[in-house]
């Protein structure tokens, strides 16, 4: 009886907020063909968010990638395209952001972003121009707009049943389908956006097939990052709850619609040339002004230190934090290692004042004084449940002097502290200081275009790439090859070297 009662409360409660927006609110899509019910979004308000995050975004992802002529062929390359799409009359922001994470995103409101991490894994004009084209059917196709409309609409159902019934358990699960029915709905989002991809580049004069590449790059960038994770081979997890679609699926979906349009597979140049020209010297990886990864070793020849992870770990940078996660036997185990001013404290208040910044419940245990290579430091730790798994959670805090400190914070299985407790305190006893000499030293990385000699191999232009370990299998994944291709005299590649 309980049902009917909830049926018949939301359908009557809709029934009153329907007729109010439906009228106002309801119209057909012209890029999808679709009607888009967003009474909780217009237009002018996906162009006011579009605008108050803009800014959030430059601050939180590296801001602008300072390089004028990729800036302005990323621009001419995103307005080409709206031009031929079904919002040609609108205001469109194209920015390349200065991080090497692989992403491409759109705001409300035509910004569009790609960062220069996928444009180095990208092989040609033609496949850029499917990622730009794809995030611009995202805006076309007003998905932010409908996504945020259907967060509100399935908060209002599961709200009412929870009044109705009384059940918190109901309540749960009837949030949980929602989230279920949002996250499936984003994946359609994807496809959408691959077919209005499409569209707008073959429209634009650039080979649609090249979409269907580009997707297949980006799975060959998966499969590396799972090799350097250890995790090489594991079979391909359900994309069921994920955002984005198997990527397998969307480069079959990509070539058939690619096929549809009925343009002659290479029978459009996809502009290699033109594209490696741009590109030729870009940034990759870290910035040296945000530290440099090399292996297991982190540097930081602006704030001058350095420090080295235990073995079976993998470093990631970004602008204010390096994480540190296990991989094979230190799965589970991560460090986030961090900084920031203690002026006017010392350093057990600001181990103290790093703690309550991590909400750590429990107070720390067995605080203890240390000596890190002649800066004094802290520790101290404790025991708690995370995610039903009993973690041992340990801080060290280093006092590195001009008002500046620095910290790991531990997160460890109780079941494998042991094994890894003393890579973590080497860890730890290798933060030092470097001189003004050997930050002077540290070099950054760059994309640089080569040529294929007689004679060539894989393997004998990837030992040029400035990484100490799998050299071959960064070299195939960033070139879109395979193991073992023969290379022709002639043909233009990517390696990455470091900085003249």
């Amino acid at each position: 009886m309980w049902q009917k009662k909830i049926k018949k409360i939301i359908a009557s409660t809709l029934m009153v907020i329907l007729p109010l927006t439906l009228q106002g609110c309801t119209t057909v899509n012209p890029a999808t063909g679709q009607r888009d019910f967003t009474p909780f979004m217009s237009p002018e308000k996906e162009l006011q968010i579009g605008a108050q995050q803009h800014p959030v975004i430059l601050e939180q992802m590296g801001g602008t990638y300072d390089n004028p002529e990729i800036t302005q062929y990323v621009n001419n390359m995103g307005q080409r395209l709206v031009a031929n799409s079904e919002m040609s009359n609108s205001k469109f922001t194209f920015t390349v952001l200065d991080t090497p994470m692989v992403n491409a995103f759109a705001l409300p409101g035509g910004y569009v972003y790609v960062t220069r991490g996928i444009m180095a894994m990208i092989n040609s004009e033609a496949a850029l121009a499917s990622v730009v084209g794809h995030e611009i059917g995202h805006v076309t196709a007003r998905h932010s707009a409908r996504r945020y409309n259907n967060q509100m609409f399935a908060g209002i159902g599961t709200v009412l049943a929870g009044v109705v019934t009384g059940d918190s358990e109901l309540t749960k699960s009837l949030g949980q389908g929602a989230q279920t029915f949002l996250l499936s709905y984003s994946r359609n989002q994807e496809y959408q956006s691959d077919e209005l991809g499409v569209r707008y580049s073959s429209r634009s004069g650039y080979d649609p097939y090249a979409a269907a590449e580009m997707l297949q790059s980006l799975d060959a960038e998966h499969k590396l990052q799972l090799i350097l994770a250890d995790r090489a081979g594991e079979p391909q997890k359900t994309d069921f709850f994920s955002t984005h679609p198997n990527t397998q699926d969307r480069v079959t979906r990509a070539h058939a619609a690619a096929a549809a349009t009925q343009i002659p597979e290479n029978s459009r140049d996809r502009n290699q040339n033109a594209y490696f020209n741009i590109i030729d010297g870009m940034r990759y990886g870290d910035d040296p002004k945000e530290g440099i990864i090399n292996g297991r070793n982190f540097v930081h020849p602006v704030m001058k230190f350095k420090f080295s992870a235990p073995e079976n770990y993998l470093l990631q940078n970004s602008s204010s934090a390096v994480m540190i996660r296990g991989k094979g036997s230190a799965e589970g185990s991560a460090v986030m290692f961090s900084g920031a001013s203690m002026e006017n404290m010392t350093i057990n208040q600001y181990g103290q004042k790093v703690w309550e910044a991590f909400e750590i419940e429990n107070p720390m245990q067995d605080v203890q004084a240390l000596s890190i290579n002649g800066m004094e430091a802290m520790t101290g730790y404790t025991a708690m449940a995370v995610g039903n798994v009993q973690h041992n959670v340990r801080l060290v805090a280093i006092n590195y002097g001009d008002g500046t400190a620095f910290h790991f914070l531990m997160l460890t299985p109780e079941s494998k502290l042991s094994a890894l407790a003393d890579g973590l305190r080497r860890m730890s006893f290798s933060f030092d200081k470097i001189s003004d000499a050997e930050a002077a030293e540290i070099k950054g990385r760059n994309i640089r275009i080569v040529t294929v000699q007689n004679g060539d191999t894989i393997e004998s232009i990837a030992r040029y790439m400035a990484f100490d370990d799998y050299k071959v299998e960064r070299f195939v994944a960033l070139n879109g090859l395979t193991q073992g291709q023969a290379l022709r005299s002639g043909q233009r590649l990517k390696l990455v070297v470091w900085d003249d």
